[in-house]
């Protein structure tokens, strides 16, 4: 019986290898592939069989079992690529996707194999069925004969007589293998196939169960040459190096070993090697969470020390115990913003662990729409906080199949229109200071304003007169309400106008923001703005009173300073003319407590803006910039209208963060221009 961490560990392995499949079978269909795209596609089946039989996941063994089949006659050329083929594959990627999610609901694999075995099978020339599965039950011994060393000898020589090899393999794990026993039963299980292996040192019983470091030998009689059996054996992951010694009873009984530590050939080579230089260790994620927030902390009781240093200097002056307060001040605020950043580092993830899903759906949608589609991918490398990850995931999802769906026109389609056959999209991450951006791009039919308009009024959203005054940007946006659908009939692609919304208000959650344009004919851009973490930001702090109010740094465009007499009114709302446009004007004290605004010569104003939308907020002084950390304004207050948070500031009272987009979003600046104007 295995424990959870080995089942977790497992099934980590088994993501990294599905995907791992599911890349280089786009590669293979776009007939891209070499002799190293499938030898990666084997390898990775490979370790998934024998690590899956070994856990007692019989059904998981048996599929990629008749993959690893089919691939070994695609490297051997005695198959070729082909749309059917490419099909199959891609079916038995989801069967063993199915077979995963059961496993991690915490069941076995059951579910149904038999049709996409049967078809993986008709992939194979009828004078060369298939082989039968033959692998050891879970805790099973390999077959390992213990002898003395006369009657090895005995062995060795006879193997000799018929013509075999017999090779003294020495293998060494890499140093952080986590189930040895697993990596111990793919080199018996691999070795087994190309010949017999009659001893091991360790004992098989301790092997199999995991009691020895990380090097183990093996006496092993084959057909096959030296290098043939290293390379089966590097082919193996989590293998760090392995010493292929010919074995011959004379009076020079050993000759030199060979120690390959690598094949300087091919991608999986090039992973070994990063393999071998990078040490890494395996964090349970709540460890990582955890650490955050006590940073978090760290950082509260830094600007809380930075505070009282100043204090401190400002009323003893160059006092020596004054400056000694302040190196130490200096000093710790050093380490905690360290702190603070390689802490953030180790939660960050590329955003990889999003985009290779994308590829995927891509081509599904694709061929069943009967459109060419080159989708292109850059910035996978780029690394986004965790808890970002997590979100953004759907969002991609809804644009891809959207720019797919609505954006690229079919093949007849774009002849006529006089562009190629074959569409676009680029997808896109890339770092703007402190953000992250994603676009994706593509080079379809763009988006009808004047469709959008009538949809509009069809649909109850506004009347035709409305419709008519909307600028062109304020009638795009109906595209991310609730509901609104540009697509003429429903289908299981879109239809039921439940994308766009969902994209906006999950981006926007995550402090994020979502923009596009477009041009009819030539395509559609989106594009989407995320913060590195969720957990400590940038502010600009103001006074309101004796109170101090944080806005997110992000939606801050400016600050300006205005006189009494600048303010106009607009049907009742305040506005202020800035560089030739209007802006629409709040003041901070009216929307948290009713109250008026105290007289002064000068005004503050900070102005917020998202998209195409400004508005400007009256502020009873300006502070500065501050990093502050995020938290929760708990279950009893809930959540309170205006408010994105609150913060513990360097005094140690407790300052409120302003949500922003909730105030930009309820007034935006063309709709106050727009009444100005009339």
């Amino acid at each position: 019986m295995f424990s959870d961490a080995e089942i977790g560990i497992f099934l980590e392995e088994l993501e990294e290898k599905v995907q791992v499949i599911n890349e280089n079978i786009l590669i293979l269909e776009r007939r891209e592939a070499n002799s190293a795209v499938i030898q990666e596609i084997f390898r990775a089946a490979h370790t998934i069989k024998g690590s899956s039989a070994v856990m007692g996941y019989d059904k998981m063994a048996r599929l990629t079992h008749e993959l690893e089949n089919l691939f070994d006659r695609l490297r051997s050329g005695a198959l070729q690529v082909s749309t059917p083929l490419v099909d199959t594959l891609f079916e038995a990627l989801d069967t063993l996707k199915l077979l995963q999610k059961e496993i991690v609901a915490g069941g076995g694999d059951n579910g149904d194999i038999e049709a996409v075995v049967a078809k993986l099978r008709d992939h194979h020339n009828d004078n060369c069925p298939s082989p039968t599965l033959d692998v050891a039950a879970p805790g099973a011994e390999p077959v390992v004969v213990e002898q003395p060393d006369g009657l090895l000898e005995s062995m060795v020589r006879e193997a000799e007589l018929k013509g075999f090899h017999a090779f003294r393999v020495h293998v060494t794990l890499d140093s952080d293998c986590q189930m040895k026993e697993i990596r111990v039963f793919l080199v018996f299980e691999t070795l087994q196939q190309s010949g017999e292996i009659i001893s091991s040192a360790p004992p098989a019983e301790e092997l199999q169960e995991g009691r020895f470091g990380h090097e183990f030998s093996l006496v092993l009689l084959t057909g096959d040459d030296l290098d043939q059996v290293k390379n089966l054996v590097l082919s193996i992951a989590e293998i760090k190096s392995v010493m292929v010694t010919p074995i011959q009873f004379r009076e020079t009984s050993i000759q030199a070993e060979k120690e390959i530590v690598k094949n300087n050939n091919g991608p999986a080579a090039i992973e070994r090697q990063e393999r071998q230089n990078i040490k890494t260790v395996r964090v349970d994620v709540q460890k990582l969470d955890t650490l955050m927030n006590l940073v978090g902390e760290l950082v509260i009781d830094r600007t809380r020390l930075d505070r009282f240093a100043e204090i401190f200097e400002s009323k003893y002056g160059s006092d020596e115990l004054a400056e000694s307060i302040s190196d130490i001040s200096n000093h710790l605020s050093q380490v905690s913003r360290d702190l603070q950043v390689e802490i953030m580092k180790a939660r960050m993830l590329p955003v990889a662990n999003v985009f290779n899903r994308l590829p995927r759906l891509v081509r599904d949608v694709a061929q069943k729409l009967g459109k060419e589609i080159d989708f292109v991918v850059e910035g996978k490398e780029t690394e986004l906080d965790r808890n970002v990850i997590e979100v953004i995931g759907d969002p991609l999802i809804h644009l891809i199949r959207n720019a797919v769906d609505h954006g690229i026109e079919t093949p007849l389609e774009r002849e006529t229109a006089g562009k190629p056959r074959t569409g676009t999209i680029h997808l896109k991450a890339s770092y703007m200071e402190s953000q992250i951006m994603i676009t994706i791009t593509d080079d379809g039919r763009g988006v009808d304003v004047e469709n959008i308009r009538r949809l509009a009024v069809k649909r109850g959203l506004c009347d035709e007169m409305q419709a008519a005054r909307l600028s062109d940007r304020e009638a795009l946006e109906f595209i991310f309400a609730p509901g609104f659908s540009t697509a003429g009939t429903v289908s299981d692609i879109s239809g039921r106008g439940v994308g766009m919304d969902i994209v906006r208000s999950q981006i926007e959650q995550i402090n994020g923001s979502v923009e596009f344009a477009t041009r009819p004919g030539h395509g559609t851009t989106f594009t989407i703005k995320l913060p590195l973490t969720l957990a400590i930001i940038k502010a600009l702090m103001v006074g309101l009173g004796d109170s101090v109010i944080a806005f997110p740094l992000i939606y801050v465009v400016e600050t300006i300073i205005i006189k009494p007499t600048d303010i106009k009114y607009v049907r009742h709302n305040e506005v202020v003319v800035v560089r030739g446009k209007v802006l629409p004007l709040h003041r901070l004290r009216e929307i948290f407590n009713g109250q008026q605004d105290v007289e002064q010569d000068k005004l503050s104003v900070v102005v917020l803006g998202s998209a195409d939308k400004k508005i400007g907020v009256i502020v009873d002084k300006l502070i500065g910039e501050q990093e502050i950390v995020i938290k929760s304004l708990g279950s009893y207050l809930g959540q309170v209208p205006g408010l994105a948070g609150a913060t513990i500031l360097g005094d140690g009272q407790v300052g409120l963060i302003v949500d922003a987009r909730s105030l930009i979003k309820d007034t935006g600046v063309e709709d106050v221009a727009y009444a100005a104007a009339n």
